[in-house]
């Protein structure tokens, strides 16, 4: 049957949205990004509009989606490899202003796309980054929290975390928010970020939990400026901002780590998260 690709995020949700939530753990990105654009709008992540598609097999079931929000690369969720090798195809025949700069999923089938766009185009590819999807198995908080306490962020923190998601982003060497003050702004008004302050009210750390979709919340950005590292702010407001997805109908709580980061890879495994599948982010030049 092939691919499908549409604009519209209700044709999406119609064909694709029970495939996404019969497995939203595998799904977590595609559904926090759906979820997302029906909260805030379209335009949530950028000026152009997202585009989505799903992936029907030979019975006619549907065994595949992505999705791309410009600026943002293509987007794989769970595919047969032989799936990602048709997306690049009908990708790379269609208009060249569409085409994506990056490519991002399962590793095997994110670099499966990678090899097809460059045998259908001749352009060049990378390995950007290589991350680790982690599930949380049982809670372990620190037991010995840092001084302080956690809270949810509000109006007032609008600056600080505008800022915060920036400097996270840099770090991180991804794309920043298109208007990191709008972008902070939602997020507050849907009370998904948490921060650590210290004991004399200021703010140290921030880690976001977003809203449970098909009772999985994910876990990011976690984010501590330089000068307040190594007192395990970061720890601590991961546990909170588990239990705050918890408490918010989460039964499924994950989160990603960059496998180049050897800090972030040893403190979610001491909280309790378990490792679940390897993904990759594929720049093409």
């Amino acid at each position: 049957m092939g691919w499908t690709l549409t604009t519209s995020p209700d044709d999406f949700r119609a064909a694709a949205g029970e495939f996404l939530a019969a497995d939203p753990v595998a799904n977590t990105v595609l559904l926090t990004i759906l979820d997302r654009l029906t909260r805030d709008g379209l335009h949530a992540y950028g000026a152009q509009p997202p585009r989505f598609g799903w992936w029907q097999g030979p019975d006619g079931e549907v065994a595949g989606t992505c999705v791309r929000t410009p600026p943002w690369g293509q987007r794989l969720g769970p595919m047969p490899v032989a799936a990602a090798e048709e997306l690049a195809r009908t990708l790379a025949a269609g208009d060249a202003a569409d085409h994506p700069d990056t490519v991002a999923g399962d590793h095997d089938t994110a670099l499966a796309f990678a090899a097809e766009w460059h045998r259908a185009t001749g352009v060049d590819w990378h390995l950007e980054r290589s991350e680790r999807l982690y599930r949380l198995g049982e809670l372990t908080p620190p037991t010995v929290p840092p001084a302080g306490r956690f809270r949810l962020a509000g109006p007032a923190d609008r600056e600080t975390v505008a800022r915060w998601l920036v400097d996270f982003c840099v770090e991180a060497e991804i794309l920043p928010p298109a208007d990191p003050a709008a972008d902070a702004e939602q997020r507050i008004a849907a009370e998904v970020l948490l921060l650590w302050e210290t004991e004399d009210g200021r703010a140290v750390s921030l880690a976001g939990a977003s809203p449970a979709v098909a009772g999985m919340s994910r876990i990011g950005p976690v984010y501590t400026p330089p000068a307040d590292r190594g007192h395990g702010y970061a720890s601590a407001l991961t546990a909170a901002a588990t239990r705050h997805a918890q408490s918010r109908g989460a039964a499924e709580v994950l989160l990603y780590t960059d496998l180049a980061n050897p800090v972030s890879n040893a403190i979610y495994p001491r909280l309790g998260y378990r490792p679940v599948t390897d993904a990759a982010e594929v720049a093409f030049k």
